[in-house]
C-alpha cells in the first residue's frame, strides 16, 4: 500500500473534524457510549474519504526522463587566460 499523500491527509482529516462534530450536533447525545460510537464513526469516515480519493500520477515525459543533458563549458576569463603570471 502506498503512503498516503497531502491531499488525502487533508480530505480524511477535514471529514473526520466535520462528520464528528455534525454527528454530535445532530445527535445530541450525552452518553459516553454514544459520544464513542459517533467518533469511531467519524474516523471510519475519513479513513474511508481518504483511501477512496483518486491519486495523481505523476506524468511521463519520456522525451524528456531519457535525454540526457551534459553542462556546458564555461566560458570567460579564468586562471588559464591571464599573460605574464
Amino acid at each position: 500500500m502506498q503512503r498516503p499523500n497531502a491531499a488525502q491527509l487533508t480530505y480524511g482529516s477535514a471529514t473526520v473534524v466535520l462528520a464528528t462534530v455534525a454527528l454530535l450536533l445532530l445527535s445530541g447525545t450525552t452518553t459516553t457510549l454514544g459520544i464513542a460510537v459517533i467518533c469511531a464513526a467519524g474516523l471510519l469516515l475519513g479513513a474511508l474519504v481518504a483511501v477512496t480519493m483518486p491519486v495523481r500520477e505523476r506524468p511521463v515525459n519520456t522525451s524528456v526522463d531519457e535525454e540526457i543533458r551534459v553542462p556546458a563549458e564555461r566560458v570567460g576569463a579564468g586562471a588559464d587566460t591571464r599573460i605574464g603570471s
